[in-house]
């Protein structure tokens, strides 16, 4: 055994490095069977960020399926989600540059909807209308907003009537999960309406399908402004399932020929989760008496089977902590699952031996155990005598020790949403840190989904408050702890998370250093300027604009420069229409007037997120690279630099 060298944290030589991070990774998702067929969604960064699909066969054989330069995926909401579906075989989805619905059957591809002014989302097959019904987003006229129905596609690519689609359902400012009944005598779909995200208020309304095509008048089932309802699904014997968050969890329900409700196994846990994407699904059926599902448990995902006679529920023994996607066939279910030691990965479960096997990991890293960091959970005290968590990762390299008497620096992270939520599940990224002697702490502040609507509305008005105590409350609860340093703690984000890290370093004083990834620092500017799934969003989480105006000013970072006194790093893409660049550009500007460190890298051709891999490299090594220059560490790669004003 070698004896470990001792070097300053911050300063150890990683295996885990950016280029073996970007090498071998790819974004896994959206998970469609077409009867013992499986497909998913490839994002692949080596091939600029496009996502593609890949079809394995019951053989077991994989196969490509997208020619470049398709990119399946589609703008709905911004977001997307929801952009293909599969019928015997036959492909349909959404193209990113033109946002028109393709028909793919083997290497013929014909678009089937019209160029410019339309995008679709969550389309379900009308087998025997032989159409397609999905969300649609109308961008064609001269209004403020898009709007949004529930529209009916002709699949035939000559079709002379095809024109954008027949609306089937309008009203709503927004719609998800048509779904018809396994006769196709029947459609169900959930709306909402400004100010409620769909985590607030939905509702999910049936609707009878007429001779025509066209629908009878629609019944509306559950749901409120104050009730969230989540994937309605219809059972093979034609019972209509959903959750609700109707006690304060997302728990199953079920109805049937407007019989009453019926709960069908209350539980302390959320078996739903926030809407952010189209398509998203935590259960599926086995059969007309079974029914698989995935519930977070103290941020915990387990899978478990509903018997749906006797509605006993039994957990299903897997070795994922974080699971997504279900998707269920007669005998099996496939899923997107995590554990704390690998990489994010498509697994398949037979359900009569147990057996589970991955098909697909997001990256090939090959990592050894000794320099992985498996996360901790945290409960720590916030304010108001409340608690928060979070997931710590000390510091972890075999081949190093610190000093004596030092502390690691600390790395706290903000996630996105703010109504989203962190898990355990291996990072590359966040190794990334810990195997370089920095540890991390992942926050699940207020307002985070998977401890209740309760835990979720703690942000509501408060968002730049409850955050960010809870972001700061977690980094000196560690640092009182003995196991950080107190005097090396920095912060980062990403668009919502960038918010709080922005608010975090204008408001306490707590954090030395912080980095935002596309984060917002004028709230007036983000409600004046944001795209409509989100335009009113603010509402909850602040207030109504522009009646509490000055709420929003007290809490944009932008206008609390005098406040801010650390270095800052920001990173942008230049296409972002959900936070645009002149988010960054505003805070830098005021940041280089007030003679603070600053750095600033823009990337072109990215969006709300970086998808390519070079970017995805820049920005690990860049973030890397500005701490060791603030905190006045050696890094042990060799790190193209980032010019930093004022430095």
């Amino acid at each position: 055994m070698t004896t470990p060298q001792t070097a300053p944290y911050g300063s150890w030589k990683s295996p885990i490095t950016s280029d073996l991070i970007v090498a071998g990774s790819v974004r896994l998702g959206e998970v469609y069977l077409d009867g013992n067929t499986i497909y998913w969604g490839e994002g692949r960064p080596t091939e600029g960020g496009r996502t593609l699909l890949v079809r394995q066969d019951p053989d077991g054989q994989r196969t490509d399926l997208t020619p470049a330069p398709f990119n399946v995926r589609t703008r709905v909401h911004e977001y997307g989600g929801g952009s293909y579906c599969v019928v015997d075989g036959i492909i349909y989805f959404a193209n990113f540059a033109d946002q028109r619905v393709y028909r793919q059957e083997g290497e013929d591809l014909q678009p089937i909807t019209p160029d410019g002014g339309y995008r679709y989302a969550d389309a379900v097959f009308d087998r025997p209308r032989q159409r397609l019904i999905a969300v649609r987003e109308d961008h064609t006229g001269a209004g403020n907003e898009p709007s949004n129905t529930i529209a009916a596609i002709s699949t035939h690519p000559d079709d002379p009537a095809q024109n954008g689609g027949t609306v089937l359902v309008s009203g709503s400012d927004f719609y998800a999960y048509p779904r018809l009944s396994p006769d196709g005598s029947r459609l169900c779909w959930i709306s909402w309406n400004h100010p409620n995200m769909p985590w607030d208020g939905t509702e999910l309304w049936v609707a009878d399908v007429q001779d025509d095509g066209s629908l009878g008048t629609p019944s509306l089932v559950a749901g409120s402004e104050g009730e969230s309802i989540f994937q309605p699904s219809w059972s093979p014997d034609g019972t209509l399932y959903f959750v609700s968050d109707r006690t304060g969890w997302w728990n199953l329900y079920r109805w049937e020929n407007s019989a009453q409700i019926q709960p069908l196994c209350p539980k302390a846990a959320e078996f739903g989760m926030p809407l952010w994407v189209f398509g998203m699904a935590t259960y599926g059926f086995e059969s007309a008496e079974s029914l698989i599902c995935s519930y977070s448990e103290n941020g915990v995902d387990h899978l478990a089977q509903l018997n749906l006679k006797t509605l006993e529920l039994q957990d299903i023994e897997t070795p994922y902590t974080s699971i997504g996607g279900v998707r269920v066939s007669n005998g099996f279910v496939v899923f997107g699952g995590g554990t704390p030691t690998l990489p994010g990965a498509i697994a398949h479960l037979d359900l009569a031996t147990g057996e589970c096997k991955e098909l697909r990991r997001s990256s090939d890293l090959d990592i050894p155990d000794a320099y992985i960091s498996v996360a901790e959970p945290l409960e720590f005290p916030t304010e108001d005598g409340k608690t928060a968590f979070g997931f710590f990762y000390p510091p972890k390299n075999p081949d190093f020790v610190a000093p004596d008497g030092e502390l690691p620096p600390l790395l706290v992270k903000s996630h996105g949403g703010p109504t989203a939520a962190t898990s355990a599940t291996f990072s590359a990224k966040i190794q990334y840190w810990t195997s370089r002697g920095i540890a991390v702490l992942d926050v699940n502040y207020g307002g985070s989904t998977g401890y209740g609507r309760e835990y979720r509305n703690r942000l509501q008005g408060k968002w730049g408050i409850v955050d960010v105590d809870d972001c700061a409350n977690g980094a000196k609860f560690l640092a009182e702890q003995g196991r950080v340093d107190g005097d090396r703690l920095c912060i980062d984000g990403g668009s919502a998370g960038g918010y709080t890290t922005l608010a975090a370093l204008a408001f306490r004083d707590v954090f030395k250093a912080g980095a935002s990834f596309y984060g917002v620092s004028d709230l007036e500017a983000l409600a004046k300027e944001t795209h409509k799934f989100e335009s009113r969003y603010l509402d909850g989480l602040v207030g109504a604009y522009p009646e509490t105006e000055a709420i929003y000013k007290a809490r944009s970072p932008i206008h609390a420069i005098d406040q801010l006194n650390c270095p800052m790093i920001f990173f942008q893409g230049d296409e972002d229409a959900i936070v645009p660049p002149n988010q960054a550009e505003m805070m830098v500007a005021a940041l280089k007037a007030k003679g603070l460190p600053v750095a600033y890298l823009l990337f072109e051709g990215e969006q709300h997120g970086f998808r390519k891999s070079e970017n995805i490299k820049r920005t690990l090594d860049g973030e890397l690279y500005f701490y060791a220059q603030v905190f006045g560490f050696q890094v042990a790669d060799a790190i193209e630099p980032v010019a930093i004003a004022n430095l």
